[in-house]
């Protein structure tokens, strides 16, 4: 994972940018103009009871246009090694880094489904922490997203049988805590969760 979008500011050195910024740009640039891809429930299905189910856009506050990052960036007139194009990316990592939280759906308890990005394996099945992020590939394949579409799970048991990437509904009560997990990105939101299932 790139370290400039993910990783610490020390992490973050011009030393360590790849030769694909241009690539990269066009990437996160495709995601803000979309409204960011993310796991839908399925259509007409009841949450289940005492939880509200939310939509990954519910996070993002109204206010909050990551869109004007681009504003006056012509992506085909860079190189990859364009001091514009580095720091146009080194921008849109601290942006995505800080990017502001939803307020009102602290304390909530709450249903979303997403993908499992693994911190942390006890074992090969055994998982105790995981990034739930709303697009597949998130934080591993390709760049994390902003930390108000992150949600940082802390396991009060083991969770077995859910592997990397594989999509599920976690249940609980949703806080508002960042929790920075270097390259893999920064999360804007916390979870105990109640329950992990698979999406089905």
């Amino acid at each position: 994972m790139p370290a400039y979008l993910g990783g610490t500011p020390a992490a973050r050195g011009r030393a360590g940018l790849p030769a694909y910024c241009k690539l990269l740009l066009r990437l996160l640039c495709v995601f803000v103009a979309s409204g960011f891809p993310h796991v839908r429930a399925h259509a007409g299905e009841p949450a289940a009871a005492a939880y509200r189910e939310v939509e990954w856009m519910e996070l993002v506050p109204s206010s909050w246009h990551p869109e004007k990052l681009f504003e006056g960036l012509n992506i085909d007139e860079l190189a990859d090694n364009d001091p514009r194009a580095i720091k146009a990316l080194e921008a849109i990592g601290e942006e995505w880094r800080n990017a502001p939280v939803n307020p009102g759906l602290k304390g909530l308890r709450i249903k979303i489904p997403g993908y499992v990005a693994p911190l942390d394996w006890e074992s090969e099945d055994r998982l105790k922490e995981f990034l739930l992020v709303p697009y597949f590939g998130a934080c591993i394949h390709v760049p994390p997203p902003p930390a108000n579409q992150i949600i940082y799970i802390a396991m009060d048991k083991e969770l077995t049988g859910i592997r990397s990437m594989d999509t599920v509904w976690v249940y609980g009560v949703l806080d508002v805590e960042k929790h920075d997990s270097g390259a893999m990105g920064a999360a804007g939101y916390s979870m105990r969760p109640d329950k992990v299932e698979l999406y089905e």
